[in-house]
């Protein structure tokens, strides 16, 4: 008998707010996180916009001399788990810390801090760099700190996909669960990545928007796309097993049926031009689930705004759903946020909870001349009422790692 999984906490730290109920507000409003990028001179690289945190200050969440050993993506990871534990009602005093894990990943990991210890040393004949500067850089430190903070014994690791592994670090952590190896797992992504030497191969990759107006930088599925914006935070889920969630009197957002996960296995940087790594994901995903693919009624898109992604994850989402796929609404969170890399997919896997517990569908704001090849209901500005009871959420990232996950109201029976 396998275990049902459920949310029963959430936490981020994003361009759109710092809580969910401010990050959600905004999603629903259609309001932009997106500013002038104050990381390089805008212009410079051809580079504008980017969707940067505000506001955050670490001192919040943790002792200040604790902050200055962590770099700002595990200081965004430590904040927002601190928030999904705080607002999952979990007392560690009443749990076993060895049924409790992490999985939080990032795709780049420590990059500010690298990039400060390389100025710092440049010109210098004998290098003086911090005795943090290992422990800061490396990607698992993010999982490796929020369970020193909480105090969890469990399973603890980081997984790095790109632009899938808060995705991946989800399903991942799902399936713990569901095979009984873990009552509850804290799991998504974390990610600072907008430094000079981030924004500049980004932009020798031609990957990142060119758009010199920041209200019309981040255009997924839209026909004058030039790219992504580059943005920050984190995105924390608690998820736990049914019965023990039940057992403690948690609260339920939504539960988790299925998970799909694959390879493009075409190139480093671009999709499968017949997208069937990313069919094969979500077809996973929705067999796991145990429904029909007429079933999903709301698709939290990966949505770049980069040419070759909009237009192959739209191809992909008509294959896998046929002719029905011209009547779900589907979302870019990036047109708001800016894509956050390795915390993206956890960032949209909460904006799917939401749409599940509120049954309203955020827009993809920005998009207003449409795309022949991505013809879809993209909902174009303004957020929709809509009934949603399964929602599937996909992330794409480089070197073709697809995933999908499959999120549904909860129903006790």
């Amino acid at each position: 008998m396998k275990n049902r999984v459920v949310i029963s906490g959430m936490g981020l730290i994003t361009p759109l707010g710092n809580t969910l109920d401010e990050f959600w507000m905004n999603l629903k409003a259609g309001k932009s996180g997106i500013n002038e990028v104050t990381a390089v001179a805008p212009g410079k690289y051809g580079v504008y916009a980017a969707g940067e945190v505000k506001n955050f200050f670490p001192e919040n969440y943790m002792e200040r001399k604790e902050a200055r050993k962590l770099d700002r993506f595990c200081q965004f990871a430590v904040a927002a788990a601190k928030e999904a534990f705080l607002d999952s009602g979990l007392n560690m005093e009443e749990e076993n810390p060895f049924n409790i894990g992490v999985i939080v990943g990032s795709g780049i990991g420590g990059l500010i801090t690298i990039s400060e210890e390389h100025k710092k040393n440049e010109g210098r004949e004998k290098m003086r760099v911090s005795p943090f500067f290992i422990p800061m850089i490396i990607s698992n430190m993010a999982s490796g700190n929020i369970a020193i903070n909480l105090g969890v014994k469990g399973p603890s690791y980081s997984i790095s996909s790109a632009c899938a592994t808060g995705t991946n670090s989800i399903g991942e952590a799902f399936r713990y669960i569901k095979e009984g190896k873990a009552e509850i797992m804290i799991c998504g992504g974390a990610e600072a990545p907008i430094t000079e030497i981030s924004i500049a191969g980004f932009a020798a990759l031609k990957a990142l928007s060119n758009s010199s107006n920041v209200d019309k930088a981040s255009l997924p599925f839209d026909k004058n796309r030039s790219g992504f914006v580059m943005g920050e935070g984190a995105g924390i889920l608690i998820l736990e097993s049914l019965d023990h969630a039940i057992k403690r009197g948690a609260k339920i957002y939504a539960e988790i049926t299925g998970y799909g996960s694959t390879c493009d296995a075409y190139h480093m940087t671009a999709p499968d031009p017949e997208g069937s790594g990313i069919v094969a994901a979500m077809e996973e995903a929705i067999e796991e689930a145990g429904i029909e693919n007429s079933e999903i009624n709301y698709i939290n898109a990966h949505g770049t705004g980069t040419y070759y992604n909009d237009k192959i994850e739209t191809l992909a989402i008509k294959k896998v759903f046929q002719s029905k796929a011209y009547e779900i609404p589907i979302s870019s969170t990036k047109s708001m946020t800016g894509h956050l890399l390795g915390a993206a997919g956890a960032v949209e896997a909460i904006a799917c909870i939401k749409a599940l517990e509120e049954d309203f569908v955020h827009p993809t704001i920005g998009l207003t001349e449409r795309d022949e090849e991505c013809d879809l209901d993209y909902i174009p500005h303004i957020g929709r009422k809509h009934n949603v009871n399964y929602a599937l959420s996909l992330s794409l990232g480089f070197g073709g790692h697809n995933a999908a996950l499959i999120f549904n109201k909860y129903n006790r029976s």
